[in-house]
């Protein structure tokens, strides 16, 4: 059984007396933040976090270190070379389980965002559809969804006569050339790049949604936590008031970026992303519907969708075993919305009220 942590109310009042302490008068303390992938607004609220000033004014001097396909945030920050990461849950219970010192202290994206696409004309419309298909999937643990979503409807991933599995490039290439019958996407991302996708003549649109039909892994699939914040175990424990102070300005940033969305997608496209203005846009409004509204609090972990996401590693072997008591912790991720509520008793920490808005796609997604 894995164990909530209490607040350890010491540890609140000092992280009190230090958000309100001016941030010239305290030590600038360094932090290297792993992304899990390359500059774009699916890390906006880190990017606002450090435009905004809020890293600063907490006493903190934030890097954020660029992810990429041969890049393992856990292998980062369990070696040392990050304080902090964010991943998905398969990928940080793996590294767990094989050794990694890692824990989960916060959860930002409250539901999943990832998709199977395929074409209106296959009439392939559910998961059970797939069978005898060839279906797209990303490797580095990004499988791990997809797969589990095929066993629970009955389809084999590693029997070749149940399904075809495609080594999924992390483009759409192969989808818009029809070599294969479903394709990984993410609502924020690689659906979007189908939709903005240009015939040879130049054409656009040449596929919109009326194409596609698109398989969600929230509807008869096995969704698992994406997108959470974790920390190296070791640092953590004698860094607790600086985590819980990181916390609480990244989800300032992230409130930020749900109110001031063409602000967070200036942030991004400073920080270098190599995708235009318009997919940006895009994808800071999906993004924002996979963590609006939070219901217990931006950051806070709700614990059945844990355990489901454990259930799931382990019922499909992706784990051997549940992980041992440690592997996440709530109360830093509670402190951090109790320093944000002190400081501004009218802040936002659940955007029940927010609406997504109506964002045109653009060829190219210039």
């Amino acid at each position: 059984m894995l164990r909530k942590f209490v607040p350890v109310l010491a540890v609140v009042a000092v992280v009190l007396a230090l958000a309100v302490a001016p941030a010239a008068a305290q030590d600038m303390t360094k932090i290297n933040f792993q992304l899990k992938w390359t500059t774009q607004a699916q890390f906006a609220g880190y990017y606002a976090a450090l435009g905004e000033g809020y890293y600063k004014d907490m006493g903190l001097d934030v890097t954020l270190l660029q992810g990429g396909p041969d890049i393992g945030p856990q292998q980062v920050v369990a070696s040392g070379g990050a304080q902090m990461g964010t991943d998905w849950i398969g990928s940080l219970l793996s590294a767990r389980e094989n050794g990694g010192d890692v824990v989960h202290i916060a959860q930002v994206y409250q539901r999943s965002g990832m998709r199977e696409v395929t074409y209106k004309s296959s009439n392939l419309t559910t998961w059970k559809d797939l069978k005898g298909k060839i279906v797209g999937v990303w490797g580095f643990g990004n499988e791990i969804p997809v797969k589990a979503t095929l066993v629970k409807n009955g389809i084999d991933p590693e029997n070749p006569d149940d399904v075809t599995i495609f080594n999924q490039p992390f483009d759409m290439n192969a989808f818009l050339n029809k070599e294969v019958d479903a394709a990984a996407a993410m609502t924020y991302n690689e659906l979007a790049q189908v939709l903005e996708s240009k015939g040879e003549d130049g054409k656009f649109p040449v596929i919109t949604m009326d194409d596609l039909n698109v398989l969600d892994l929230n509807v008869d699939g096995a969704p698992l936590l994406e997108d959470l914040i974790f920390a190296n175990g070791a640092w953590l424990k004698d860094n607790e008031a600086v985590a819980t102070k990181f916390l609480a300005a990244s989800f300032k940033g992230w409130m930020f970026c749900r109110d001031n969305a063409d602000k967070c997608v200036d942030y991004v496209l400073a920080a270098g992303s190599t995708l235009g203005k318009a997919h940006q846009t895009w994808q800071m409004n999906e993004v924002s519907k996979l963590i609006w509204p939070s219901d217990k609090g931006i950051g806070l972990l709700d614990e059945a969708a844990w355990k489901s996401s454990v259930d799931i590693l382990t019922t499909y072997k992706i784990i051997k075993a549940a992980p041992t008591d440690g592997a996440y912790r709530t109360d830093l991720a509670q402190a951090a919305l109790d320093m944000i509520t002190k400081a501004d008793a009218k802040a936002d920490v659940i955007g029940k009220d927010w609406k997504p808005a109506d964002v045109a796609i653009t060829a190219g997604g210039e």
